[in-house]
This record gives C-alpha cells, structure tokens and sequence, in this order.
C-alpha cells in the first residue's frame, strides 16, 4: 500500500470502528499501552466468563491451552513454539534473563543510553548483586548511519563484556540498534546478546527461526502493535540456553522445563495470553502490510506536522515504524519531572496523549500512528503545542 499525494494514507475501512477510545482524547501514544480492538476484548470476555464458571476445570486446563496459543502466536513470528515463551511484558522477561546468565565480579553489561529505562535499572540491579558493573554506550540523537552505531557499541566492548542489551527499537527515540550485523559481530566475540523488541511484534514482520532471531534472548510485547489484551509478551531464547532459564516464581509446573516453567505462575490471569492469537487473527484479516504501511505514512505526516507547525526537529527515522520522535527546544523537559509535567500539560490542554522523555539539551517527544488515528489530530497538535511551549 503507497501513500497517496501529499503523503496521506488511505484510511483502512471499517479500521477505526475496531476500537472503543474515548472520541474527546487524541490517542497519538499507541507505543506505550496500545488500545485493545474490540472484537479482541469480546473474546477476552468470553475467556474471564468461562473461569469464573468453573474455576478449578479452567485451571486444570490450562497449561494445554497455553501451549497451544503459544503455538499459534509463534507461528505469527516464525518461531519454534518450543523456544517461546509466554510473559507479561518485556520488563518481566527481562528480569528472567538477566537472572538466568551467571555473571561474576567485574563482568560487565553493556547498554545505551537510548534503552528503556527500567530495562537499565533491571541491569544496574542485577550487577550490583553480582560484583558486575554496567556500562552505557552514548549515542548521538542525530547520527541515523547503522554502520556509526555498530562501531561505537563494538568499540565499548571489552574482555570482560558478558551481556548486551540492546534495543531492536528504541522507546524514546523510535531507532534501531541491534541491527544483525552487530549481532553476529558480538556473538563472534562471545557476549550474549539480549534484543529489547517490544515494538516489533506487530509493527515490523518477525521472523524469528529455530532460535531467537540472531540473538541469545529476544523479547517482544504483543499487547503493543499486535492488538493482543495487555499484558502479552514473547521471551524466544537461542542456542543452549533453554534448560538454564530460572523462573522468577516456582511453580508446580517447574519441573516441565522451558517454557512452561517460565510461564506458569498459578492464580494469575491468563486470558489474555489465551486471546492473543486473535490480535494476529485480526491483523491478518486486515492486512499486516496494508497496516504497517497506512501507520508508517500517517506517522510521518505527522512528525512533519510537529516540525512545521512547533518547530519540533525530527530525529534519525527507521523504516517500517509506526513511531516518529522529534526534539524539544532547550530548556524543555530535560528533567524526569519536567518531561512527565509536559505529558500531563500536552493531555489537560490538548487533549492529546504522547510521549515525553527527558534529554540534556532539549527532551524528545514520540508520537505514534494507529488505524484509529487522523490526519487532523497531528495537526492540532502540532498548532497547540507551538503555543504551549511559547508559554
């Protein structure tokens, strides 16, 4: 699908009435949360029902019924169903791995400064109770070149470099890092390497393979750009590394193996793991492509909406994704506490939802598109934002 004349998507028929969004509010934050169609919410519906029917026969059946919407969302990223498992989110698989790789006194992990921050925090964590110590590789919010990146994140690797965590798109700026090529030149030097994908399932075409897509570890959300009910993730782990995952809980079912000693935490809630496959199912009704492409478009209309309109300047742009992220001018949101008081300010005055990170010199603001999503909303935000920030 190709964007018409003046970059302008066609919008997807009957896409928008999927969703139950407040009409008031301009849902421009699809990255964080996601928005769960509606046909997808009957079906988790159906799913809460039927547990509170017969409690005890649902949860007798439920690790077959786990592996079996296992089976189908990993055939949707061209896994082994056997190498997948399913979480919450890619912060709690997170916490799996790192807790799953020995690390002794002086390791290091190696991570960027453009890495979800609580991903980072997980790492300092796991170091700090292991003698190991992180180190961040700082990237410049300018420099769009792979072939620069590769080469600044290779030459922070040392003898001691254990783990790399990288983005395979990053939250605040909306980039690629863990490109295949630096994936195989650090598995060539022995680091074990752990994809950060929340945003590709969905968004980007998987294929993952017999492993887990040229990583050691690879961790994606689903309840984000694959309209599965929050919270959905994918852990999909490469090489030998199966029979060494520790779970986070034990459970009666810790004796199963991966990945059902990963996934099985016993009286939480499962359905939506079990109506995942109906996001995909979804998805593919309307045309993974034609989505992909009508988000990509609509979201770089959008930025440059933001640039012309507030004077915003857009960051480094990765083809395929449905994210654009623009910087502030000096001053604005260079603080934790400033960038959330810009959100609440952008939500209370605008009406609008979107992503503010902070940054030195200026914070970054991310903007998503969505089938639910118009032309119109980035325009008027690009208008109340240049006001906004002229306060």
């Amino acid at each position: 699908m190709s964007a018409p004349a003046g970059g302008l998507p066609e919008p997807v028929p009957g896409a928008r009435g999927l969703f139950t969004l407040d009409p008031a509010v301009a849902h421009l934050n699809h990255g964080s949360y996601g928005a769960v169609p509606a046909p997808v919410q009957r079906i988790q519906a159906r799913l809460r029902a039927e547990q509170e029917q017969d409690p005890d026969g649902f949860f007798a059946d439920l690790p077959d019924r786990i592996a079996r919407a296992r089976a189908r969302v990993a055939a949707a990223l061209g896994a082994e169903p056997d190498r997948l498992a399913l979480l919450t989110n890619v912060t709690e698989g997170m916490a799996v791995v790192l807790d799953s790789v020995p690390l002794a006194e002086g390791d290091e992990i190696l991570v960027t400064d453009h890495g979800y921050g609580v991903v980072t925090e997980a790492a300092r964590r796991r170091a700090a109770e292991t003698g190991a110590r992180v180190r961040t590789v700082r990237l410049s919010l300018h420099t769009p070149d792979e072939a620069a990146v590769r080469a600044q994140v290779l030459a922070a690797v040392g003898a001691r470099t254990r783990i790399a965590v990288l983005d395979l798109v990053t939250s605040p700026t909306a980039r690629e890092i863990a490109g295949a090529p630096l994936l195989a030149e650090l598995a060539a030097r022995g680091v074990v390497t752990v994809v950060d994908a929340a945003h590709a399932p969905g968004m980007l075409p998987v294929r993952l393979g017999n492993g887990a897509g040229g990583a050691d570890f690879w961790l994606g959300n689903l309840h984000k750009w694959a309209f599965a009910p929050r919270a959905t993730a994918v852990l999909a782990v490469g090489g030998s590394w199966r029979p060494r995952i520790r779970p986070l809980t034990l459970s009666w079912e810790h004796d199963r193996g991966f990945p059902g000693r990963v996934e099985w935490r016993g009286t939480a809630d499962y359905t939506p793991w079990l109506a995942a496959p109906a996001g995909f199912t979804l998805l593919e009704q309307l045309g993974a492509e034609r989505v992909r492409a009508h988000n990509e478009a609509l979201v770089g209309y959008g930025a440059r909406q933001l640039a012309d309109r507030a004077g915003l300047r857009p960051l480094a742009v990765m083809p395929g994704v449905a994210m654009r992220a623009l910087r502030l001018p000096p001053g604005v949101a260079e603080s934790d506490h400033a960038a959330k008081a810009l959100m609440v300010a952008v939500a209370r005055r605008l009406q609008a939802r979107v992503a503010v990170r902070p940054w030195p010199g200026g914070g970054v603001l991310r903007i998503s598109a969505q089938l639910y999503n118009r032309p119109e909303e980035y325009r008027e935000l690009g208008c109340g934002l240049r006001d906004l920030l002229g306060r």
